[in-house]
């Protein structure tokens, strides 16, 4: 059945109240007080410190969007979706993210160019992270949602099997660590800001986290990994990102990036959506090929290869 004109206009104005209602029943980890089975929602909101009837409306416009379902009226329970969101998931996180600080930040995205970001919270997106850390530890723990999905796109890649890695920006390492579990040979270091909110203890013997910045400068090693960090940043910010690992690269060492490659058409893709985000925050962008090659070349990099699964493979030229 094909969705109507009108139905097209609806599902896109009432995305930001769902974002929203999505942030506040994550904040209030609703699919943890389900965990068990239906519940009615005076019970849960009892447990979880909400106003019943409210509580009820939000669960029931979610529940519309298959994220819980109505049992019987006025309990509700769990459905494959909302079972994606307990408290200290990924997705619980990027839920209070997304309805929180990024809601904020893009309510008033216009067509300036400009990040709104700085203009409503008074200072640039990262500056903000670094000020609140629980907001940091939130993006920590959002980055580290589908890390498995990340390091199979690693499969096409091929490894001399004793390189040290270099995850530039890799957050908490759970990256780096998912891919040295696959491949015991390899060694690692993880870099990034010292606020970063990690376990070093559980990074184990093969990787290293070192306290840094990119813009700077970044240890040397064999090949280096930027799993979605260039879409943070304008074009500027990200060649200058590139050169600094550039003037770090021994002879021989390689850069794979994760990152969308924004597909030309009208067809449906998330990338097309988070394009815009990255605006509102910092003036970041999701690139197309045209636009990856050029930015790799004024990196001074050289594609060798698109991969399917969402690589971008490239030597220093």
């Amino acid at each position: 059945m094909s969705t109507s004109p009108d139905e097209v206009v609806w599902n896109l104005l009432h995305g930001a109240i769902a974002a929203r209602a999505l942030a506040v029943v994550a904040e209030l980890d609703v699919a943890g007080a389900l965990a068990d089975g239906p519940r009615p929602v005076g019970e849960v909101a009892a447990e979880v410190g909400a106003d019943a009837d409210a509580l009820h409306r939000f669960l029931r416009a979610l529940a519309s969007d298959g994220v819980f379902v109505e049992t019987e009226p006025g309990v509700f329970a769990n459905t494959p979706a909302s079972e994606l969101l307990p408290a200290g998931t990924g997705w619980n996180a990027f839920a209070q993210l997304f309805g929180g600080v990024f809601y904020r930040g893009i309510g008033e995205l216009d067509s300036s160019g400009e990040a709104t970001f700085a203009r409503v919270l008074g200072t640039d997106f990262w500056s903000w992270l670094a000020e609140h850390p629980d907001q940091r530890a939130l993006f920590d723990l959002a980055m580290e949602q589908g890390k498995e999905r990340r390091v199979e796109r690693f499969a096409p890649i091929e490894w001399r099997g004793d390189e040290t890695v270099i995850d530039v920006g890799g957050g908490n390492g759970s990256l780096l660590a998912a891919l040295l579990d696959r491949r015991p040979g390899l060694r690692g270091i993880v870099f990034d800001l010292p606020e970063t909110v990690r376990d070093e203890a559980a990074l184990g013997e093969r990787i290293e986290f070192v306290e840094g910045d990119f813009f700077e400068q970044v240890p040397p090693g064999d090949v280096y990994v930027l799993s979605t960090i260039l879409h943070d940043w304008d074009d500027e910010h990200a060649a200058r990102i590139l050169s600094t690992i550039r003037a770090a690269a021994p002879e021989g060492a390689r850069l794979l990036i994760i990152d969308s490659v924004v597909p030309p058409g009208n067809e449906p893709n998330g990338a097309k959506w988070l394009d815009l985000l990255m605006l509102a925050l910092a003036r970041g962008k999701e690139r197309d090929e045209r636009q990856w090659r050029e930015l790799l070349a004024a990196g001074g990099f050289e594609p060798v290869a698109f991969h399917i699964e969402g690589v971008i493979e490239a030597i220093p030229a």
